[in-house]
């Protein structure tokens, strides 16, 4: 019994460190190329999660995110339904595009980190590696993704929509 109350105590503190993510002050916003010659953006919200940072022990450090697919808004709401259909992200079959960490280490850059780990996206999982700063619980990461290695909208020889969407991360932790 002892044994026992020394184990539920240990997996207590071992919880400790995990923080949920804010999702009315987290985003995820990203830009990407339409018709070669303008810029579409837009965002995310409904991100969710539990984050375990610790700038002193990052072998310990893990992020665990999902965002709801649906809340991807642009400056139009025709394209916001045609990007939710199964044209592109086909939130029905897909809800949640989610990253899963398997390793957080400091990059060459000072002040940055690394995060690397799996993207799941549309049903298709990558490995993907995201730089980020880390202050006042909140974590700024930005990276490349490209539309087509996970199966989001059509190849139209990416005239009309570019491959490559740059995507911007703001965690906060609370």
């Amino acid at each position: 019994m002892k044994g026992f109350m020394l184990f539920i105590a240990f997996m207590g503190i071992a919880t400790l460190g995990g923080q949920e993510i804010s999702e009315t002050k987290s985003s995820v916003s990203f830009t990407i190329g339409n018709m070669r010659i303008n810029t579409a953006e837009g965002t995310f919200t409904g991100m969710k999660g539990e984050v375990d940072f610790d700038e002193k022990n990052l072998k310990t450090s893990s992020f665990g995110v999902t965002i709801d697919a649906a809340t991807v808004k642009t400056d139009s709401e025709k394209r916001d339904n045609h990007l939710k259909n199964e044209d592109f992200f086909d939130v029905k079959k897909y809800p949640t595009i989610t990253f899963k960490s398997s390793a957080v280490v400091r990059s060459k850059k000072e002040g940055y980190y690394i995060a690397k780990g799996k993207l799941t996206m549309h049903g298709v999982t990558k490995d993907v590696k995201i730089p980020f700063t880390y202050g006042n619980k909140t974590f700024k990461g930005r990276l490349k993704v490209k539309r087509l290695d996970y199966g989001v909208g059509a190849d139209t020889g990416t005239f009309m929509v570019s491959d490559e969407a740059v995507i911007n991360i703001t965690c906060v932790t609370e």
